[in-house]
């Protein structure tokens, strides 16, 4: 039997894919489709998702084949610099293709040995309480533990399963493609300068060799997406809006996406569950829609991996519903928003000019980016203490960075008090110490953090200093401690001797207390 069968090949199920492998789970992905995409629907990586491929190692492969840009802007286009003091060591967009994702992923996937069967589409399922059976078209079938749909907006999965989509329907369509056009650069660049000023939903991008992605509104909606738009529709629709058709010709491909807005009922039924596109559509304004995925498959897969190597405490996979859910619903709610601000009714351009203002004050520039960047994500995890709920940034530690420390995919408690321990959960939680005396934050006289455990996606799930309140949590997140467990000594970034020294660099030391306070998101 296969422990996990994932339907769909996108960002989502690949980045799923390769989590499930980090911990050794059998993964089968299929996707109806018998070769990758070649339509570039998402443009880029926002920082939470460059944090999630440095936590993982795979942040370099990525940077190779992608350009940094500012943050500033992306809230509806409204202008508006990059923000100071962002908590990330990654303040930029990741500029680069989904196809290009898409193969990234793919490899990474695969070099961990997940099994992709493309040219496989999931017809039918049937689940029971010891797996679900996969129906194929063509009449072959798949026994798995788990399925996971990550098959898009239309999901099959979902619609097998009987769980409700609801929210509100597309009201306008967007067409999209790559196509050769005959008008200078100079020409263009003037004339989509000018139109952006009223019409958001339009431009022209060069791609080299003569190549432009063209975005331009649609007549109407069309009665069924799936069936691409003809160049003819293109040049009807920028002669309509631009009064030129930029002598387009020679299109690579051309789409078409609406806007409608809706969420799953719920993302578990039985033994299947839905992530990315299958749980939550929205318009694509601020550019989440890949990002959000990609930040579900990494919070589900090491939860799964513990269900299905049983040591997950209860509940820890009904966690995943639980925390994701609500955050696709808050990124439903700021595209709503974001999409009446680019409308040209009067009353939204009126808002707008406000919100023009309003975004000139840091802390609203601030706010508005992390919500974009989703490093403002704060989990309810029922402790009201600052860190908890919160991912930590990337930080220097004695040796190394505690990105370096996470790519297994493990749970990490970061100790600077000497005192502690995860005897027990050290085949689930690594940890490092370091004896540096506490001091106060900067700039203030609050106590630093002692110590901190995160989740295998970098969540605090627990600061403090007592041992008590730490073996809680590593039961509440990582399960009962292993039977006669073989006490372990925590390593020490001020070991003397070569042996000890040896071991700290292996496991590196903790950040200083100053860091510890602040790399977490602003409360």
């Amino acid at each position: 039997m296969i422990d996990v069968v994932i339907a769909g090949a996108g960002p989502t199920g690949l980045m799923l894919a390769r989590e499930l492998r980090l911990h050794g789970v059998r993964v089968v992905v299929l996707d109806k489709e018998p070769e990758p995409t070649e339509v570039v629907r998402a443009l880029g990586l926002h920082a939470r998702s460059i944090e999630v491929m440095d936590q993982r190692g795979l942040l370099e492969r990525f940077l190779a084949h992608g350009n940094r840009h500012p943050l500033g802007g992306f809230f509806a286009a409204l202008p508006a610099p990059p923000p100071e003091g962002l908590d990330t060591a990654h303040g930029y967009v990741l500029g680069i293709p989904q196809p290009v994702i898409d193969r990234l992923l793919a490899e990474c996937a695969a070099e961990l040995g997940a099994e992709v069967r493309r040219g496989h589409e999931l017809t039918g399922l049937d689940q029971d309480d010891d797996g679900v059976t996969v129906d194929l078209a063509g009449g072959a079938q798949l026994r798995a533990r788990f399925l996971v749909g990550c098959d898009g907006g239309r999901s099959t999965v979902r619609r097998l399963l009987g769980i409700g989509f609801p929210g509100e329907p597309s009201r306008a369509e967007t067409l999209l493609g790559e196509m050769r056009a005959t008008a200078d650069p100079e020409t263009v660049t003037a004339v989509v300068t000018e139109v952006r000023r009223t019409v958001t939903r339009f431009g022209l991008g060069p791609l080299g060799d003569g190549v432009w992605r063209v975005v331009v509104p649609a007549a109407g909606l069309a009665p069924d997406r799936s069936v691409p738009p003809t160049l003819d529709e293109f040049r009807e629709q920028l002669r309509r809006v631009a009064g030129t058709d930029f002598g387009v010709h020679s299109p690579r491909w051309l789409s078409r996406f609406g806007d409608a807005t809706r969420l799953a009922a719920r993302y578990r039924s039985g033994r299947a569950l839905l992530a990315g596109d299958a749980a939550h559509v929205h318009p694509p304004v601020g550019g989440q829609g890949l990002n959000l995925g990609v930040q579900d498959a990494f919070n589900l897969g090491w939860k799964l991996a513990a269900e299905l190597h049983g040591w997950a405490p209860e509940g820890l996979l009904d966690s995943y519903e639980a925390e994701r859910r609500p955050v696709a619903g808050a990124v439903l709610d700021n595209t709503r928003a974001q999409t009446e601000l680019m409308s040209l009714e009067p009353g939204a351009r009126a808002v707008r000019r406000l919100m023009t203002e309003l975004v000139a004050f840091e802390d609203v520039n601030r706010h508005l980016t992390e919500k974009i960047t989703a490093i403002g994500i704060r989990y309810d995890l029922g402790d009201d203490h600052d860190l908890v709920g919160r991912r930590l940034r990337d930080v220097p530690l004695g040796r190394g960075r505690l990105y370096e420390r996470m790519h297994d995919g493990r749970g990490l408690l970061l100790d600077r008090t000497g005192s502690l321990s995860v005897a027990g959960w050290a085949d689930r939680v690594d940890q490092v110490v370091d004896h540096v005396v506490n001091q106060a934050v900067e700039g203030g006289t609050e106590p630093a953090v002692p110590a901190v455990l995160l989740r295998p996606d970098g969540h605090v799930v627990w600061a403090g200093e007592d041992q008590q309140e730490l073996e809680d949590r590593l039961r509440r997140w990582f399960g009962t401690a292993a039977p006669a467990a073989v006490s372990s000594t925590p390593v020490s970034s001020t070991a003397a001797s070569p042996a000890a020294a040896s071991s700290a660099a292996a496991s590196s030391a903790v950040a200083s207390p100053t860091e510890l306070r602040a790399v977490a998101g602003r409360s």
